[in-house]
């Protein structure tokens, strides 16, 4: 349905044009949106089909997850540059590891930049949660679009991007393949893209997506992006912002602040922890909540106060 014009006219102090788009062509996703992180990989392997289909079962708006480029230019979904962390290459490919100094220690990793779309199939990224995901593989892009389109809205994360020249315009052509390259192009799949690094975003912002962009950011770079300069400036280039929780707790201002400009804010990454004293999540994200934020970045979609 249209929205009146006054209406529109409010939600553009909310939301930057692609999310405005979103709410000239459709019933925009009730807030706070539940975006989960990885899929929802407190109880599945992250950035997977299983951890969508969790997420969707617990009702997450979006799932959110990070896209990098295999050595002959698929499109995959891994959050660590490197392939060990959550799959068995080690095993399948004990050869292949590069000997890397980290920290000033020394560790054999395997970049996923040196893995062909092929190879990495061969991959189990599931064992290292739980037996019962054995099995499971490191999706394409394309494979999850076509898990989860029609079923929840995407949250992409473009992941050191600037390890793979010319990503920012292949997603955009992805999208555009699955018809979600436009806002609200799929009433059910609305579509975010986000990324830290500040040069990719203004690429995509180049190429003149009309696509939501959000800017992720944590407690060390707070001060260039949450002044009134820095938000001015943010808003040249993305339509929201995700910070660090830690951010938003410490300047209770910001979302006020972000909104001004226009722009949603959707704080990462709230999670359940049982370790001593840690606070309740639920708490944690009722009080982001009365903050004003649009949206939860969690691991835990079922525990977001609704």
């Amino acid at each position: 349905m249209t929205l009146p014009r006054r209406a529109l006219f409010l939600a553009s102090l909310l939301a930057g044009p692609g999310l405005v788009a979103m709410l000239a062509q459709g019933t925009p996703p009730p807030r706070p949106w539940v975006v989960a992180h990885r899929g929802a990989s407190a109880y599945a392997p992250e950035n997977t089909v299983p951890a969508f289909s969790v997420a969707i079962e617990q009702g997450a708006t979006f799932v959110e997850f990070d896209i990098q480029r295999t050595k002959d230019g698929a499109l995959v979904l891994l959050h660590d540059t490197t392939l060990e962390r959550t799959t068995d290459v080690e095993q399948v490919f004990p050869d292949r590891g590069r000997r890397v100094q980290v920290k000033g220690e020394w560790r054999t990793q395997w970049p996923l930049a040196d893995f062909t779309l092929a190879e990495v199939r061969r991959l189990d990224a599931g064992t290292w949660f739980g037996p019962h995901f054995a099995g499971t593989r490191v999706p394409t892009f394309a494979e999850t679009v076509a898990a989860v389109k029609g079923r929840t809205g995407l949250f992409i994360e473009l992941k050191s991007p600037e390890r793979y020249p010319g990503i920012e315009a292949e997603v955009l052509s992805a999208l555009r393949a699955a018809g979600l390259d436009q806002p609200w192009a799929n009433p059910k799949t609305p579509v975010v893209l986000q990324s830290f690094t500040v040069g990719s975003l203004r690429i995509l912002a180049a190429l003149k997506t009309p696509l939501p962009i959000h800017l992720l950011f944590g407690p060390a770079d707070a001060a260039t992006w949450t002044t009134g300069a820095g938000l001015a400036d943010a808003r040249t280039f993305v339509t929201g912002l995700s910070p660090d929780k830690q951010v938003v707790a410490a300047d209770p201002g910001l979302v006020a602040r972000a909104h001004a400009h226009g722009m949603p804010v959707t704080p990462y990454t709230f999670r359940a922890s049982s370790a001593p004293g840690a606070p309740d999540v639920r708490d944690e994200m009722r009080a982001a909540i009365d903050r004003g934020i649009d949206g939860v970045i969690t691991d835990n979609p079922d525990r977001v106060p609704r």
